[in-house]
């Protein structure tokens, strides 16, 4: 299969502590992986450097052959955990706002999306729950026909409904052509999305593979994995 996405030995410093510490990790086309791990063991700081927000201190991190930059952020959908949209914003403004910045955003996708998630275009963003904000990111970024979806703790913080919604929509926006990363800590929910995880604690991945064989290796859930191993 091809690998769509590839780091080799990426390390990334702040001062004197390690984010990430020789980090190899690759994923292919057509699959769903998730990047495990408590807070701070380095989930958000990987997704920002092949957002192309951040650079690392060594190694290299290339996707679709290319390391990031302007072509890069083109096919890759960067959902961050933050909030970023402004504060004058109505939810129909975001989805404007979308549709101009990015080529290969689907309005007419984003709007049936909305729907499903039970978002009104004439709610304010500054009115919205954090369930709500949850379920407005996720549309948006899932709206874009990318090769690449990065989605950063995408169920932090929301409620049981945004939730189930939440993990539907990815679902749906499976496709043979992109691949999904999903970081998280909140494994439980989002095991049966994964065909392929990385557990990455204190900067290094201290175990991967392919969700299936793990259970069946282990004879436990990757849930049940993740509170031994951490």
């Amino acid at each position: 299969m091809e690998q769509i996405l590839k780091a080799t030995q990426l390390s990334k410093y702040f001062y004197q502590k390690k984010a990430l510490d020789k980090v190899d990790l690759s994923i292919e086309k057509g699959k769903i992986y998730g990047i495990l791990g408590p807070n701070g063991g380095g989930k958000s700081t990987f997704l920002k450097i092949a957002a192309g927000l951040l650079k690392p201190s060594q190694g290299e991190i290339t996707i679709d052959n290319e390391k990031p930059g302007t072509y890069t952020k083109s096919i890759v959908s960067y959902l961050p955990e933050i909030n970023y949209l402004y504060k004058w914003m109505k939810i129909k403004d975001a989805v404007n706002f979308f549709k101009d910045l990015y080529a290969d955003f689907n309005a007419e996708k984003a709007r049936e999306s909305l729907k499903f998630m039970e978002l009104e275009e004439e709610e304010k963003v500054t009115t919205l729950s954090k369930g709500m904000m949850g379920r407005l990111k996720l549309t948006l970024a899932l709206s874009r026909k990318s090769k690449v979806y990065l989605l950063d703790e995408p169920l932090n913080g929301i409620d049981p409904i945004s939730r189930e919604k939440i993990i539907t929509s990815i679902l749906d926006s499976y496709s043979e052509e992109a691949s999904i990363l999903i970081s998280s800590h909140l494994i439980y929910y989002i095991e049966k999305l994964l065909d392929y995880v990385f557990f990455l604690s204190e900067g290094r991945i201290i175990l991967s593979g392919d969700a299936e064989e793990l259970r069946n290796k282990r004879g436990m859930s990757i849930d049940k994995l993740f509170q031994e191993v951490f």
